[in-house]
């Protein structure tokens, strides 16, 4: 555990950042010490660096955590966009370098104004936040998730984690049985209530990506025990007619 102190040295945000995002439940502390302290723990550091660099693309907070706390949300998908945002902006400084080294070398006669031009930087980064933001999904998630509490959205995570236990008492059956049926129906059902209007093409995807390894597997996997992520995906294929 590190206390708030510890973390915004560590991670480079005043701890009036943390403190903020706290209060409007972007990051919560894994828990307070009995002084009232906040703690924070490897699985809230991930969380935080996973916000820091959704701000480097610029995206307003609210929408961050939308994007995050989204059923859907892919981590590998969110690093590979901005590994190529950092490398266009680590390519913007390289060139920055060398125009100074330049005049340094040459005086002012040395001249190249196309190093400041920010353009294809400008366009990922508004890619990006598009791939992430302008879909009817997404907006629908933003008008159900509204004004939700913490205690609503937990409330909301562990109903969605007992669909899944329920798919780990039969992880061992087959995946093409009325009852692996019922339960993809009951989750695609649970999504479009709470989250999105979940079609069959959304649900093929959320499958793939819950057996994909990373944080969905691991969660699922613990919820309903080795394997219930891989026979739910199975499951939703062969619903999805996949």
């Amino acid at each position: 555990m590190k206390t708030v102190h510890e973390v915004s040295r560590l991670a480079g945000v005043s701890i009036r950042t943390l403190q903020y995002y706290d209060k409007i439940g972007l990051l919560h502390p894994t828990e307070y010490t009995g002084s009232g302290y906040r703690l924070y723990d490897d699985t809230a550091l991930q969380k935080l660096q996973q916000i820091l660099l959704f701000r480097e693309l610029e995206f307003p907070l609210k929408n961050i955590r939308g994007i995050m706390e989204s059923p859907d949300f892919d981590r590998n998908k969110a690093l590979e966009q901005q590994i190529a945002l950092l490398t266009l902006k680590k390519e913007h400084l390289e060139n920055l370098i060398s125009l100074a080294r330049g005049i340094k070398a040459t005086g002012v006669k040395y001249m190249d104004f196309s190093v400041f031009d920010t353009s294809r930087i400008d366009e990922y980064a508004a890619k990006a936040k598009a791939s992430w933001g302008s879909t009817p999904e997404y907006h629908e998630f933003e008008q159900k998730s509204k004004g939700r509490t913490k205690e609503e959205e937990s409330r909301l995570g562990m109903e969605m984690m007992d669909i899944f236990r329920d798919f780990g008492k039969i992880r061992e059956t087959d995946p093409a049985s009325d009852q692996a049926r019922a339960l993809v129906m009951k989750l695609q059902s649970f999504i479009s209530a709470h989250y999105y209007t979940c079609s069959n093409e959304i649900l093929s995807g959320l499958g793939k990506m819950y057996a994909a390894g990373g944080e969905f597997t691991a969660n699922i996997d613990k919820a309903g025990g080795a394997g219930t992520a891989e026979f739910a995906d199975r499951a939703i294929r062969v619903y999805c007619g996949k």
